[in-house]
């Protein structure tokens, strides 16, 4: 039975959607506090749901031999060592979308709180006293908020500014210019998006290239006056520099829902007047809350039991539609793959994946993910459909993808050419009835079905092989399911792919290259 973890706060409803999938569920938000349980509760588990309090470390991964799935409640994955999932085959899943709009307008809410004072107006009221005119405030009517990540949910804060009738710049290198344009956003550089904007507001992930991106410097050419605000991730901005900024003036004020260390429960700048701050409130909504749940759990029990990747960051996602119509051609590219890697000599260093027909058309990520794990399998054991691509790329190994809507002879087919140190070695499928079937084997064309024990033999076209082949086969007590012959011409060279019933018994190799026609003979496994 497939076993899911739930390690930290999510709601009842996902719990039941995994239940009402026959799925086994564990439900201890306590194990988020306790390493040690965690990894005893993860031994034999197949999928782990998460939100931020759980650490998925590289240490936490590597005692996790079955884990297939890591689900992230939210869209922060910091919390999670990707790269040490992707090397272990694990695929990680956030959900982007779940509490988009729950964090805009708590973005929106900040930037008129720390603009008009709220916060602290509603603490002095509340002591008796009537201060107004200690909590001047200012408009957003008018002014420009410049967004650092015009994303998701960037792009939803924009919406919202634009109904206050702010004027919004952007910087954000991935946001084309047409996009910003049907956003009603100008794009600018992050220096005249510090010198511009009356209010700045953050929404992008925290990275090697966003780290401290409100630095000290950015922080020295900021227009005087303006407010920051920051409902994205800790760590975006340098905390201490922004104490001096607020304290001389060149910052109005800041509203931040988000530290680098956290919980926050003393801060420098939690004593400051012109500061807003809340504990991580962004998501914290019982809609988004909701709708974050279920989503990774149906995220979770889709990739378990359909196959379908929905908003994976380490692999290509594939759609419940389109996994139906992906599953043959992956298999098939498994299988092309497979035998391609096993029938080449040497090293590899390239793998070209060819796609004819009707199959090309289709998403293809995925395909070509299952073609390069099969084909790697022969050199790297670990290797699957999430962590080959990455694999591949550690080790040099090149990835050529090629197109062409025509496939005379098939309605699709997918070929994949292996590279190696020692030449090149070339495999072309296609499906019959949905099942797959090899067309072509290294330049011949044949016909054959795969099985999970098969030999490969290159022979001279000569009377005789079959005969001396099926003898070799009959002392060795083993029977034969099928026999598929090709060969490029008349007494030259051809090829036999032979499906055995060997079980886990060796087929007897040293014997059938013994024959005199014989010029290559390999076991291939399935």
């Amino acid at each position: 039975m497939v076993k899911v973890v739930i390690s930290d706060k999510l709601g009842e409803d996902a719990v039941r959607i995994l239940e009402a999938r026959k799925i086994d569920v564990v439900f201890n938000p306590d194990l988020a506090k306790d390493p040690e349980a965690l990894r005893k509760e993860l031994a034999d588990a197949d999928g782990l749901a998460i939100r931020s309090a759980t650490k998925a470390t590289a240490e936490v991964i590597a005692n996790a031999p079955k884990l297939k799935v890591i689900g992230r409640a939210g869209i922060g994955v910091d919390n999670i060592d990707i790269d040490a999932a992707t090397g272990a085959g694990i695929a990680v899943m956030n959900t982007p979308f779940g509490n988009a709009v729950t964090t805009a307008e708590h973005a929106i809410a900040m930037m008129f709180a720390v603009a008009r004072k709220i916060p602290q107006a509603d603490a002095s009221t509340k002591l008796s006293k009537w201060e107004k005119s200690k909590f001047m405030g200012r408009e957003l009517f008018g002014k420009t908020l410049g967004l650092i990540g015009a994303g998701n949910i960037g792009g939803i804060v924009a919406s919202r500014a634009q109904g206050l009738r702010m004027k919004v710049i952007a910087f954000d290198p991935f946001l084309s210019e047409e996009k910003a344009k049907d956003m009603g956003v100008e794009l600018v550089s992050l220096n005249e998006l510090l010198t511009r904007a009356n209010f700045i507001s953050l929404h992008t992930p925290l990275n090697d290239k966003t780290r401290n991106i409100i630095s000290r410097e950015a922080l020295e050419v900021i227009r005087p006056g303006a407010f920051i605000v920051n409902c994205a991730r800790g760590g975006l901005i340098d905390e201490d520099a922004l104490a001096e900024a607020l304290d001389d003036g060149r910052v109005a004020g800041a509203a931040l829902d988000v530290f680098l260390e956290e919980p926050a429960k003393e801060h420098p700048l939690f004593d400051r007047e012109n500061v807003v701050v809340t504990p991580h409130l962004g998501a914290s909504t019982q809609e988004a809350q909701e709708n974050v749940a279920v989503q990774i759990a149906e995220q979770i029990a889709d990739y378990l039991l359909t196959g379908a990747v929905q908003n994976a960051l380490n692999m290509p996602s594939v759609t419940a539609e389109e996994a139906p119509k992906l599953k043959p051609f992956i298999n098939l590219g498994e299988k092309v793959g497979s035998m391609a890697g096993q029938l080449s000599e040497g090293a590899i260093e390239g793998i070209t994946v060819r796609f004819a027909g009707a199959v090309s058309a289709l998403k293809i990520d995925p395909i070509i993910s299952g073609v390069v794990s099969a084909a790697l399998k022969t050199q790297l054991a670990t290797v699957n459909a999430v962590n080959a691509t990455a694999l591949a790329k550690d080790r040099g190994i090149s990835i050529t993808e090629e197109k062409t809507e025509t496939s005379p002879n098939f309605g699709s087919t997918l070929s994949v050419r292996v590279t190696t140190s020692e030449g090149e070695f070339a495999v072309t499928g296609a499906l019959f009835g949905g099942e797959p079937r090899i067309v072509r084997l290294g330049g011949v064309r044949l016909e054959a079905s795969v099985s999970s024990c098969m030999i490969y033999v290159e022979n001279e076209d000569k009377p005789g092989f079959i005969a001396g082949l099926g003898e070799v086969l009959r002392d060795a007590n083993i029977n034969i399911a099928t026999f598929n012959l090709g060969r490029r011409e008349e007494s030259g060279d051809a090829v036999a792919l032979v499906a055995l019933d060997c079980g886990k018994d060796e087929p007897p190799l040293e014997a059938i290259r013994a024959l005199p026609q014989i010029k290559k003979a390999s076991t291939l496994r399935f």
